[in-house]
């Protein structure tokens, strides 16, 4: 039996987000199909009480307790982290995703391309990630999971450097992601989204709130 007790008075979006991230830990250790992935996905998004929640993961094994303490990020004690990195996209496309541990300061750069960093399975090793990014006619899109914290500094100019993360009930000792951006002819983008979750999934989630 899996379902690790949610705190006691966690409001509903909060457990959905977290009965979403412990679908996708499922799936990671195959425990569950990618098509019986996105049906609990779409039902979790639909689910309209804690009761429906907990009822898609009640079948599925237990998992172990420090993935079960993991549903949020943390910065992982004896995860260590690179002081720097570069994700550089010029004239093609470059990215980050899955499993990886972010560097304390990454350098995004895309000249008439496409960077996409994607945080939502990152091993954190340190608790603040500096991102410089940089975009010159192409794009840098930044996908962080709920439960991150995330500071944005940036503007563009013929361009578009857009902020859609939210700070709301977020611990104050959660990882947190420094973005300084500029966009020149192009754009830099900063969407929280839930691990394994569709830009159709997210798009159901927000409406229902």
């Amino acid at each position: 039996m899996s379902d690790p007790p949610a705190p006691s008075g966690m409001p509903l979006e909060r457990e959905r987000e977290r009965t979403i991230r412990e679908l996708t830990r499922h799936f990671s250790r195959d425990h569950i199909s990618v098509e019986e992935l996105e049906q609990r996905l779409d039902a979790a998004i639909g689910a309209a009480d804690r009761g429906a929640l907990r009822a898609l993961v009640r079948d599925l094994p237990a998992l172990p307790d420090e993935e079960a303490a993991a549903l949020g990020p943390r910065v992982e004690p004896g995860t260590v982290a690179d002081d720097s990195g570069y994700a550089l996209a010029i004239m093609g496309g470059s990215g980050r995703k899955g499993v990886w541990v972010p560097p304390r300061r990454l350098h995004a750069i895309a000249v008439m391309g496409g960077v996409e960093l994607d945080f939502r399975e990152a091993r954190f090793g340190a608790p603040v990630v500096d991102i410089d990014a940089f975009a010159l006619m192409g794009g840098i899109h930044i996908l962080v999971p709920p439960g991150v914290r995330v500071e944005a500094h940036g503007f563009g100019i013929m361009g578009g450097f857009d902020d859609r993360s939210s700070n709301a009930d977020v611990d104050p000792g959660a990882p947190l992601i420094r973005i300084h951006g500029f966009a020149l002819m192009g754009g830099v983008g900063i969407e929280v989204r839930l691990p394994g979750e569709s830009e159709r999934q997210a798009r159901r989630r927000l409406r229902r709130r």
